[in-house]
């Protein structure tokens, strides 16, 4: 078990979702483990609801970002998938129990006892906090790795947005060329769903099958009839496993997909937030965690 060390982020302390400068211990290595010096990081509106408490889930003080962008600084005895150096992305998972039903087929996403990244307690009552900081622990599962040809400050968005509509459109046979795509929404999942489907081949209208992919905290209203006379369904998806999280790195690599993101400042992020709430941005915010920390620990 390797010293505990201290992070240093921005967190919010209440429902204000002010975020400012916040020190934390961060998570003592495993063997397994891996130690990012975090480089970007995206914003999403899960972000946003959770600092605010939107919906009353907030466990203060709250670290957010799960859009993680990093450089791998420290490996565990037991790491075989990274070194030292290499580029890494996190997602929206820190950890699952790797033996159910679910994570035998690679589908974490879905494990009773997933872990956050953020706000959220590993079994251990480890706190997590997220990529809004300048160190991460996590365990090497639970990262992908960056392809080389792929920008950093748009890799962020991909990891929870990206791997949001690919999951589904591979799931549910919307890679076939020629097929027909509608997209609800052009915001940070919506056009990187109409991205995706163009790199597919899709065709970009609407039918048939209707695919949520965001929540709402207002019951859904559906016309039964509609539904049933056209032979239409409706499903869920959230986010995706990490096999197909690191397929998704690889095919937006050969295929260029990447997000259009606005690269903020750490010091701005309250600003990103508000502007993010009202809407106002094209389409994904991400953070330039890098250049707001500066300490001996950097690469």
């Amino acid at each position: 078990m390797e010293e505990e060390e201290t992070g240093h982020g921005w967190a919010a302390m209440d429902s204000t979702g002010v975020l400012s400068p916040f020190a934390f211990p961060l998570r003592a290595m495993k063997g397994d483990d891996i130690t990012l010096k975090v480089l970007y990081c995206g914003i999403c509106l899960t972000d946003l609801c959770t600092i605010k408490n939107y919906w009353r889930n907030a466990k203060y003080p709250v670290v957010p970002g799960h859009e993680i962008v990093g450089v791998v600084t420290q490996v565990g005895r037991d790491v075989h998938k990274f070194k030292i150096g290499d580029k890494v992305g996190v997602g929206y998972m820190a950890g699952a129990c790797r033996s159910c039903d679910n994570c035998r087929v690679d589908d974490e996403n879905y494990c009773p006892k997933l872990v956050p990244v953020f706000n959220s307690f590993y079994p251990d009552g480890t706190k997590t906090y997220g990529g809004f900081a300048d160190m991460v622990v996590v365990n090497e599962h639970f990262a992908v790795r960056v392809p080389e040809t792929l920008p950093l400050d748009k890799v962020g968005p991909l990891l929870c947005a990206g791997i949001t509509v690919y999951t589904p459109m591979k799931q549910h046979g919307l890679d076939q060329p020629g097929k027909h795509l509608g997209v609800v929404g052009l915001g940070g999942l919506g056009h990187l769903a109409v991205k995706f489907g163009k790199a597919f081949g899709l065709r970009v209208t609407t039918h048939g099958k209707m695919i949520m992919v965001g929540t709402s905290t207002k019951p859904m209203e559906i016309p039964s009839f509609d539904l049933v006379s056209g032979g239409k369904s409706i499903v869920g998806s959230m986010i995706g496993g990490m096999k197909v999280a690191q397929e998704m790195m690889e095919f937006a690599s050969e295929h260029r997909v990447t997000p259009e993101v606005e690269v903020v400042r750490m010091e701005d992020v309250n600003l990103a937030m508000e502007r993010l709430e009202k809407g106002d941005v094209r389409y994904r915010f991400v953070v330039d965690v890098a250049n707001a920390f500066h300490d001996s620990r950097g690469v």
